[in-house]
């Protein structure tokens, strides 16, 4: 059985915001986006790429950005609807964007894979940032229906 909040999030337009601030919140971050998931009928491997995207961004966060909120929202767009994770941090931006996206780079002793592996996980992602302005990537996952 869904939880209230998920069962409320399947309304499109319906914004949840999380905090992220510690690990547990991530693993919060983590059920609340597979409920949502199962809510708006996904298949196992979507809700799977998903999450795996939804936990690389929260983690990055946390460690680059000082932590900060996700936001999960049911999105339509004419005959597909989606669900759309936005990672917002003011941490202090991200320089240079394609060197961050480039597979093995790390300007934290990471693997190098979380953005670039995130930006293949989902169906549509943009990233908003400068220098000392913080960092917000947006993520989508679009179904037919």
């Amino acid at each position: 059985m869904l939880g209230a909040q998920a069962q409320e999030l399947a309304q499109a337009g319906v914004q949840q915001i999380l905090p992220l601030h510690s690990d547990e919140d991530v693993v919060r971050l983590r059920k609340q986006v597979r409920d949502s998931m199962v809510a708006m009928g996904f298949g196992l491997i979507e809700q799977t790429k998903i999450i795996t995207a939804a936990s690389e961004l929260a983690r990055n966060t946390l460690r680059y950005g000082g932590g900060g909120e996700a936001r999960i929202a049911r999105v339509c767009d004419g005959a597909r609807q989606g669900l759309e994770l936005r990672f917002v941090d003011a941490g202090p931006g991200i320089d240079d964007i394609p060197l961050a996206l480039t597979d093995g780079y790390t300007s934290g002793g990471g693997l190098g894979l979380g953005l670039g592996g995130a930006k293949r996980l989902a169906d549509a992602f943009h990233i908003d940032t400068a220098p000392g302005a913080g960092t917000t990537v947006t993520i989508a996952k679009w179904k037919l229906f």
